[in-house]
């Protein structure tokens, strides 16, 4: 987790306005999320912090490519992921329940914000539901071996359960013709 402290923006010290940061998200970053969906990448994330009296507005610009396996062929491919996120930190003096996905409440005595944990989520919201090559990936296609071998596979299945079908329920099949 040593390797998650570079993405700590120490407000505290810097003077009120607008302030521009850039982080590198590479394989290490993902290691160090046991369950992460994302393996491997590489990425930048160019975060623009406004501090103000009492918040901060922070805005993400990410921008990469992520390691996928394609759920057709189960070939790894490079996707592009470009995508914009905005966070509002507010300070208060006690404690406060209402955080939500834009905004997260701080105590006023807080020095640095921590935006490993958003950047993991936020990273592990663009993996899309179903992967494949010729969708999310550039210029390439699945695997044409791998296509064939699954297609011959669906072929001998059907013919190994048009085989075995029991001769009651092909009387059946006959009322349904019928």
């Amino acid at each position: 987790m040593k390797y998650l402290k570079q993405y700590r923006i120490p407000f505290s010290g810097l003077a009120a306005g607008k302030h521009d940061f850039e982080f590198e998200i590479n394989d290490k970053f993902f290691d160090c999320y046991e369950h992460s969906l994302v393996k491997k990448g590489e990425l930048t994330a160019k975060v623009s912090l406004q501090k103000q009296e009492g918040m901060l507005i922070v805005n993400f610009d990410i921008n990469g490519t992520i390691k996928l396996t394609c759920d057709v062929c189960l070939a790894e491919f490079d996707a592009p992921v470009s995508f914009q996120e905005r966070l509002i930190v507010k300070f208060v003096n006690e404690e406060w329940d209402q955080e939500t996905d834009e905004v997260i409440i701080l105590n006023k005595t807080d020095h640095e914000l921590d935006i490993a944990t958003l950047l993991y989520e936020y990273i592990n919201v663009q993996v899309p539901y179903y992967a494949k090559c010729s969708e999310q990936g550039v210029n390439i296609t699945c695997d044409p071996e791998m296509l064939a071998k699954i297609s011959t596979e669906e072929d001998t299945q059907s013919d190994i359960e048009t085989e075995n079908i029991d001769p009651r329920w092909a009387a059946l099949k006959n009322i349904k013709n019928n």
